[in-house]
C-alpha cells in the first residue's frame, strides 16, 4: 500500500471517528441536560467541560477532514488530525470515565490528552505556515 493509499485510509477511519464522536456529543449533551446532578456540581461541571472539549474538537476535526477532501493532506495535517482524536479520547473520555464512574487511576492521563489538543492546534498552525 502506498503512503497516499495509507493517509487515504487513516483519513476514512478518522472521518468515522468525527461520526461517532459528534453523535456521542449530542446524545451525551441531551442527557447531561435532563440529568440530575443536584447532589454534585462539581460532577456536572466536568462532564459539561469535557462535552464541550469534545464539540469543539470534533468540529475542528471535521473542518480538517473536508479540507483535506479537496487537497493532498500532508504529513502535518494528518499528525494534527490525530493529535486532535488522541485529545478527544484521552482528556474527555478520562473525564467523562473519571467522573461518572470515580475512577480514578486513568485521571493521569488527562494531561496529556490537553497537550495533544494543543499540539494538534500547534501542528495545524505549522501546516498553514507550510502553505502560505
Amino acid at each position: 500500500m502506498t503512503q497516499g493509499a495509507k493517509r487515504k485510509y487513516l483519513h476514512q477511519l478518522i472521518t468515522i471517528f468525527v461520526g461517532i464522536s459528534g453523535c456521542f456529543s449530542v446524545l451525551f449533551g441531551a442527557w447531561l441536560a435532563h440529568a440530575d446532578f443536584s447532589d454534585s456540581i462539581t460532577v456536572y461541571t466536568s462532564l459539561s467541560t469535557a462535552l464541550q472539549y469534545q464539540f469543539i474538537h470534533t468540529l475542528a476535526l471535521l473542518a480538517m477532514v473536508l479540507f483535506s477532501r479537496h487537497q493532498q493532506a500532508s504529513k502535518v495535517l494528518t499528525c494534527s488530525m490525530l493529535a486532535f482524536v488522541l485529545g478527544i479520547l484521552l482528556f474527555c473520555g478520562n473525564i467523562y470515565i473519571k467522573s461518572l464512574f470515580d475512577i480514578q487511576f486513568l485521571g493521569k492521563l488527562t494531561p496529556i490528552g490537553g497537550m495533544s489538543f494543543a499540539l494538534a492546534w500547534l501542528l495545524l498552525a505549522v501546516e498553514g505556515k507550510n502553505n502560505l
